[in-house]
């Protein structure tokens, strides 16, 4: 038990890169395998989660100090080695993203999981920077991580045919090398300015840092808040994302929606840490509001003008994305736990959108996004039982496209419950979590707006999110009549058990966070107040402080 608690932090990146490679090596005829293999990765990913939700909560104070686990590399303490850290802020992040890879994998495995391109590796890939990005402890690998994550991710992207689709996923690549390229040389000016890049080691560093390396260092952590803003598509550096989101397959799209949260994950992380000057701090902030409430009004006016549900769902993102920035850029300590609330419902929502886009776009044959189903020849696979439980398509010799699987009765009433659903959880509307997410933020943001002097502020936030929800209301509703009244070159597609379930798990999913939100606040925040204190973070990574006028 001693060692499986040790070597606990680590298994999120384990488990996914020893699965891809292992995948690497069973040829694409081995299907069942590579599912069975691609399944057993990401359900153990999820058990993990849930051990490292249990261990930094306080019914298991005794085990790791201060509540946050740390692995260290080769033995090598820090700030010289490499660490690992698992807090209640990380461990949530961890575990969202392993609900959801296992929601999309299953989803994936219907239908869009072709032979011929290494999806499943690529998918696992995916998980292992996504993991790292969350538990690393130090800026460089935090950079190593989110690079691992793309190079999966422009594999993703590109999978299937049409010039859409490549002409997008070309400029999702363009932008986030640039960004790349920010990212390690912000790391460098850093670097070059504080002599570390371990991140609980940086915080403890920083206030003793001379006036000249200050202002090297705030430059630095200026490149690096516009690498982390590109990243989570914020405006007007995200151009690329309701394009590229809306042409990906629907499975990538699903598992997209968590990548933009890495970069918001990295501004709060990173942020907290460093945020021992307030004058820096309160410029940073008032910055990443303005930069949040652009984002939710471009996201808001984009909803409106969308034809598609597929780039709606896609605009969806960037007002989530609005939202957070604009959330954490008041300032508010108070407001953090409703913000990860938010963040979780939101992450679980677009992804459950996009998964429903993949199902609705087959009512309307032919049209502009329909195309998205568009895949290259499928070759012949031998299929099994095992494959059928999943609803797999299998080629047929006489053209008539038959698929293997369960059919769902009343499949457009299927449909229409779920799109409802995702409308009362993109538009925060009762009974749903999505309301429960934006009146706790909002209605903190203005008990608490006098104290930190953002008054005028706060209720900006609170108009521009009410008014994104009636657009996205509006929006919804009329592209919800023309996919389900209307009678017009509209056909009644046979779903699969592997597509409509995992919808239908994660709908339910987030009536369990409504059911639970109370004690879902509680441990939230709880992990909000680790985050604001960061001398447990230090104490947990580095040890006691050195007494004034010791040794380094």
């Amino acid at each position: 038990m001693s060692f499986l608690l040790t070597h606990l932090p680590v298994l999120p990146i384990v488990l996914p890169l020893l699965a891809g490679v292992l995948m690497l090596f069973l040829g694409e005829p081995r299907r069942g395998p590579r599912i069975a293999l691609a399944l057993a990765s990401t359900g153990l990913q999820l058990a993990t989660g849930a051990s490292l939700l249990f261990l930094t909560s306080d019914a298991a104070p005794f085990i790791w100090t201060e509540g946050i686990g740390v692995y260290a590399f080769g033995g090598w303490p820090a700030p010289f080695g490499i660490v690992l850290v698992v807090d209640r802020l990380a461990a949530v992040m961890v575990t969202l993203g392993a609900v959801l890879a296992l929601a999309t994998l299953v989803y994936s495995i219907a239908r869009w999981d072709r032979p011929g391109q290494p999806f499943h590796t690529l998918f696992q890939f995916l998980l292992v920077g996504m993991n790292g990005a969350f538990l690393t402890g130090d800026l460089f690998n935090l950079f190593v991580f989110i690079e691992v994550l793309l190079a999966a991710s422009y594999g993703l992207v590109l999978r299937g045919t049409g010039t859409d689709r490549v002409r997008s996923g070309f400029h999702y690549v363009a932008v986030n090398l640039v960004a790349s390229a920010m990212f390690l040389i912000g790391v460098a000016v850093v670097y070059g300015a504080a002599g570390t890049l371990n991140l609980a080691d940086l915080a403890r560093r920083l206030p003793a840092l001379v006036a000249s390396d200050r202002i090297l260092f705030d430059v630095g952590a200026a490149i690096l808040g516009i690498a982390f803003l590109v990243k989570a598509g914020s405006w007007p550096l995200n151009f690329w994302l309701p394009g590229t989101y809306a042409v990906a397959l629907p499975p990538v799209g699903a598992v997209f929606a968590m990548l933009t949260k890495v970069g918001v994950y990295a501004l709060l992380r990173v942020g907290t840490l460093v945020s021992g000057d307030v004058a820096a701090a309160s410029m940073v902030g008032q910055a990443l509001f303005y930069f949040g409430i652009a984002t939710l009004l471009a996201g808001t006016t984009g909803m409106l003008a969308a034809q598609h549900l597929a780039r709606l769902v896609s605009y969806t993102v960037v007002v989530s994305t609005g939202t957070l920035l604009a959330a954490l850029g008041l300032g508010i300590e108070a407001l953090t736990a409703p913000v990860l609330f938010y963040l979780i419902t939101s992450v679980l929502t677009t992804s459950t959108f996009f998964m429903l886009t993949g199902m609705t776009d087959r009512t309307r044959p032919g049209s502009a996004a329909g195309a998205r189903d568009q895949e290259l020849p499928e070759p012949a696979v031998a299929g099994t039982p095992f494959y059928m439980a999943f609803g797999v398509r299998e080629p047929d010799p006489y053209g008539t496209e038959a698929e293997v699987g369960f059919a769902i009765p009343r499949a457009i009433a299927f449909l229409g419950l779920a799109f409802v659903s995702c409308v009362l959880l993109v538009t925060g509307l009762p009974p749903l979590p999505g309301f429960i997410a934006k009146f706790a933020l909002l209605s903190t943001a203005i008990a608490a707006a006098p104290a930190a002097g953002v008054t005028t502020a706060s209720w900006v936030l609170a108009g521009a999110v009410i008014a994104s929800g009636f657009a996205g209301i509006v929006a919804l509703t009329r592209v919800g009549i023309r996919l389900f009244w209307t009678v017009t070159a509209r056909t009644t597609p046979r779903l699969l058990v592997g597509e409509a379930a995992p919808v239908a798990v994660l709908v339910l999913l987030c009536v369990g966070l409504a059911v639970l939100a109370a004690p879902v606040l509680g441990y939230l925040e709880s992990a909000a107040a680790s985050i604001h204190a960061p001398q447990g973070y230090m104490l947990a990574v580095l040890g006691p402080a050195p007494a004034p006028g010791g040794s380094p």
